[in-house]
C-alpha cells in the first residue's frame, strides 16, 4: 500500500461525469506538496463512475472511488462514507461541480493549521467572500435567509460559523463522533456543527458558477432541508409536528371547500382525513423516518399500519367532532382543528414505536423502552 496521504478530498458525486476530469487537474495544481487522495462517493445513474475510474488511471495523485448501488442518506450520508472510508484525518469536503474552486483548499489547510480548529469552513458569507454562483437574486434571498434562520435556532453551536449551509470545509474527523450523525439530505456541515461542540474557523471564498451539467437544488430538497432543520434542534417530534401541520391545513382547506360547496360537514372530514392520511405518510416516508425504512417491515406493511391506525384515530375523532359541533356549537373547521390536535401525541408514539419499529421488534412492540421515546423527542 502507497503511503498514507496527509489529505484526503471527499466529493460526493451525482451524475457529474462532465465535471470530474477538470475538477481532478485543478486539485492536483492546489494541492502540489501535499500527499493527498481524492475520494468520490458516487450515487450517480450514468457514466460518472467509469469516467472517474479512466481520470484515476492517468492522475499524479491517488483517486478512490466508492459507487453506491444503493445510496443510503442522500449526500449527507454520501459525505460521512467517504469520511469514515478516508486514509488521511484531514478531510476536505467539496461538490463535484467546480462552484467550490479547489483553489481554496491550501487556505483551508493553513488555517487549520494556524488556528488549530476541528472545522474550518469556506464561507461566502464572511471576508471578501461571495454567493455569486447561485442561479438567480431568488436562490441568493432562499440561501441567505435560511442560513439566518438556521443561526438563529443554534445561537451557540454556530456563532463562529457564518455559512452553515455551505457544502465545502475542512474537517479533523479524529474530532467527530461519526456515529452521533444523522445524514439526512445534502446539509451535512449543519449536521456536524449542530450535534457536536466543535472549535470552527473560517476562509472565505466565492461561490462559482458550475462548470457543466445541472444544478440538483429542487423543492424536495428544500423540504428535506426544513425537515432536517426542525429534527435536529426539536427532536423527530417535531419533524412529525411539521408534517402534521401541513396535513392539518390541507386536512382544513379540503374540508372548508367541501363544506362551502354543499357537501355535510362530517363526510367533508372524512373526505379531507382519508386524503391527508395518505399524504402525511408520503411525507414521513420520505423526510422524516427515511433512515428507518431500511430495518423496518416492508412500505405496504407501513403503510397498512399507518393507514389503519389513523383510520381508527379518525373513527373516534370524528363523532367527537359531531359531539363539539352539536352540542357546544363551536365551528366546524374550529372543531376539526382541536380534535387534529389532541390525536398528534397519539400518531407520533404508534408511528415511532410501531409502524417503523425494527422488524425484530415487531412482535414486541411493547417492550419498548422509556429511552426510544427519548430518542425520538429530544431536544438536541
Amino acid at each position: 500500500m502507497a503511503n498514507a496521504p496527509e489529505l484526503t478530498v471527499v466529493v460526493p458525486t451525482f451524475n457529474e461525469s462532465m465535471n470530474i476530469a477538470e475538477l481532478v487537474r485543478r486539485i492536483v495544481l492546489a494541492v502540489s506538496g501535499t500527499p493527498t487522495e481524492v475520494l468520490f462517493v458516487d450515487d450517480s445513474n450514468d457514466d460518472t463512475p467509469q469516467v472517474i475510474e479512466q481520470v484515476a488511471a492517468s492522475s499524479e495523485i491517488e483517486v478512490r472511488l466508492i459507487h453506491r448501488a444503493k445510496p443510503v442518506g442522500g449526500l449527507g450520508g454520501a459525505v460521512i462514507e467517504g469520511i469514515k472510508s478516508a486514509r488521511a484525518d484531514v478531510c476536505v469536503v467539496m461538490d463535484g461541480d467546480l462552484q467550490h474552486p479547489p483553489e481554496v483548499i491550501p487556505l483551508l489547510l493553513n488555517r487549520h493549521e494556524s488556528s488549530g480548529a476541528d472545522v474550518v469552513v469556506a464561507s461566502r458569507y464572511t471576508g471578501d467572500g461571495a454567493a455569486d454562483g447561485l442561479a438567480g437574486a431568488m436562490r441568493i434571498l432562499v440561501s441567505k435567509g435560511s442560513t439566518l434562520a438556521t443561526k438563529a435556532m443554534f445561537p451557540l453551536r454556530l456563532r463562529n460559523c457564518s455559512d452553515p449551509m455551505t457544502g465545502f470545509f475542512l474537517v479533523d474527523r479524529r474530532s467527530l463522533d461519526l456515529d452521533t450523525l444523522r445524514p439526512r439530505g445534502f446539509k451535512i456541515l449543519l449536521e456536524i456543527l449542530a450535534r457536536q461542540s466543535l472549535r470552527v474557523s473560517e476562509v472565505p471564498f466565492r461561490f462559482a458558477e458550475r462548470h457543466a451539467g445541472a444544478s440538483k437544488a429542487s423543492f424536495r430538497q428544500g423540504l428535506h432541508f426544513l425537515t432536517q432543520l426542525t429534527t435536529l434542534r426539536f427532536g423527530k417530534m417535531s419533524g412529525f409536528a411539521l408534517i402534521g401541520a401541513l396535513g392539518t391545513v390541507v386536512n382544513l382547506a379540503i374540508m372548508w371547500v367541501l363544506v362551502q360547496a354543499g357537501v355535510d360537514y362530517v363526510i367533508a372530514a372524512i373526505v379531507a382525513a382519508e386524503l391527508t392520511i395518505v399524504g402525511n405518510f408520503v411525507l414521513q416516508e420520505r423526510f422524516l423516518f427515511r433512515e428507518m425504512v431500511g430495518q423496518a417491515s416492508g412500505v405496504r406493511v407501513r403503510f397498512a399500519k399507518s393507514f389503519s391506525f389513523n383510520n381508527a384515530e379518525a373513527l373516534v375523532r370524528i363523532p367527537l367532532l359531531a359531539l363539539l359541533v352539536e352540542t357546544w356549537h363551536i365551528s366546524s373547521v374550529l372543531a376539526a382543528a382541536i380534535t387534529l390536535a389532541v390525536a398528534f401525541f397519539a400518531r407520533f408514539f404508534f408511528h415511532s414505536l410501531v409502524v417503523y419499529a425494527p422488524r425484530k421488534q415487531a412482535a414486541e412492540s411493547s417492550d419498548v423502552t422509556v429511552a426510544e421515546l427519548d430518542e425520538s423527542s429530544a431536544v438536541v
